[in-house]
């Protein structure tokens, strides 16, 4: 699980990603496309169009890391919006990542 300090707030990227797309990739999306900093210390979460790997990017005020989790089976339950980002808690987060927010 990765250590969320409290305050950082998360952000779902709605829509599907290129999940071939590497960290400054992801980082430009979130500052041209989302019209956010990547580098205040919020998470960043992407989705494939698969729906079984997501990609985390955050920025913890030393350094930018990228973090990648993927399901063996199952799909991510993710918003409906097709472009922009929705706010989520660290606590949702955390359920989504432990696959019990998963559809079959």
């Amino acid at each position: 699980m990765i250590p969320i300090p409290s305050g950082v707030r998360v952000w779902i990227a709605t829509g599907h990603t290129d999940m071939r797309r590497g960290m400054q990739s992801l980082a430009l999306t979130v500052q041209e496309s989302l019209k956010r900093d990547p580098h205040a210390g919020d998470l960043y979460i992407f989705r494939g169009r698969r729906g079984d790997l997501v990609k985390i990017l955050w920025h913890d005020g030393l350094g930018m890391s990228l973090y990648a989790k993927r399901l063996d089976r199952g799909k991510f339950i993710w918003p409906a919006a097709s472009a922009g980002a929705v706010s989520i808690s660290a606590a949702q987060m955390a359920y989504m990542l432990e696959g019990i927010g998963r559809c079959p």
